[in-house]
């Protein structure tokens, strides 16, 4: 009896030791799984100081997103990743878009940045008065598209006619504003959220302009961006709009510097000019005002809500001329008739956009 009582209690205290042992395995199977883990899960040693740009693709599946970040060595282990991702139930949420990298992320943090669509975004500003060539200026050194791209677009016949715009290109309807947009967006998207700007702006500030035809919108914005290109006090912008068009309506050329500007900076490709002499109003071209009456064949330049106001809604007034009187704080004189009306022999022009 006493035997077999010491023979289980051997077997007792073995299989105790075996138990112990075991546990100890597996506990160090699970600490050296979990160390592995955090590791793999840690920042990828090749990541830059700066950080990096990774583009998420439409369509891109989340194995996808995960080797191209293991190619660019923006995480340690493509499957842990993915193990990751599953474990969060976030492999269906990740979203396209162009992500900052930032040192110090590891796979958790980016693959929570790509799921957020918290994507990088680059700033462009368009100031009010702005020509296409001005907006592709900016567009490049923001990031956003190539200057050659974006002006060839902006001349593009279907995108024109798709957009309803009734003009050989987007002169006047790329809205000026401030836009946030993704590297590399391109001419194509750029140019649809500033046209689609410059119509909900018009809806919401001046509704009647949702009845004009796009022939008819056509000839306001064109005078919006003569008001734009002419005036310095928003006061006087609706003056300047009654003269334009109380010009058009009896067929009087309208005169206006800022059109002959426009011919000089952007279809001869000169410096701006600081004023016009005689010999520049004789420049033969569509858009010299003191050359042909009527409008000029399409807008000058990107008008802002006082121009585009001052063109829908101008004063009403009798004045067929304008002139400035007082440079420095840009006012002008309005007159009848040119008896009252005194020409000076140079004439100021607005200073060109910074």
């Amino acid at each position: 009896m006493t035997q077999r009582n010491d023979m289980g209690t051997k077997a007792r205290k073995t299989t105790g030791a075996v138990l112990v042992f075991l546990f100890f395995v597996a506990g160090s199977l699970a600490l050296a799984a979990l160390l592995g883990l955090t590791w793999l899960d840690s920042p990828a040693p090749a990541l830059p100081p700066e950080g990096a740009l990774f583009t998420v693709r439409d369509g891109d599946s989340a194995r996808a997103i995960a080797r191209r970040l293991h190619d660019e060595s923006l995480i340690r282990s493509e499957e842990v990743f993915l193990l990751l991702l599953k474990a969060k139930n976030l492999d269906q949420d990740l979203k396209a878009g162009v992500y900052d990298i930032r040192p110090g992320m590891g796979s958790s943090a980016i693959m929570e940045l790509i799921a957020s669509g918290k994507q990088v975004m680059r700033k462009l500003v368009v100031p009010e008065g702005a020509v296409l060539r001005v907006v592709a200026e900016r567009a490049a050194e923001a990031g956003i598209a190539q200057p050659e791209d974006f002006l060839a677009k902006t001349r593009d016949p279907e995108l024109l006619a798709e957009l309803g715009i009734a003009s050989s290109s987007f002169e006047g309807y790329l809205f000026p504003d401030t836009y946030f947009l993704p590297p590399d967006a391109g001419a194509d998207v750029l140019i649809r959220m500033m046209v689609d700007t410059f119509r909900s702006r018009l809806e919401k500030t001046l509704p009647e302009a949702q009845k004009l035809s796009p022939e008819e919108l056509q000839r306001y914005v064109t005078v919006a961006s003569i008001v734009e290109r002419e005036y310095r006090v928003p006061d006087e912008a609706p003056l300047m709009a009654s003269v334009f068009w109380n010009r058009v309506r009896i067929g009087m050329g309208l005169q206006s510097c800022a059109t002959v500007v426009y011919i000089i900076t952007e279809r001869m490709g000169r410096p701006h000019p600081e004023r016009l002499y005689d010999r520049d109003l004789q420049i033969v071209d569509p858009y010299n005002t003191y050359k042909y009456a009527g409008l000029p064949p399409t807008p000058i330049c990107s008008p802002g809500l006082t121009a585009l106001a001052a063109a829908f809604r101008p004063a009403q007034t009798d004045y067929l001329y304008f002139r400035l009187v007082d440079e420095a704080a840009g006012t002008h004189s309005f007159s009848e008739t040119l008896d009252e009306h005194i020409r000076s022999a140079s004439l100021y022009v607005k200073p060109r956009n910074p």
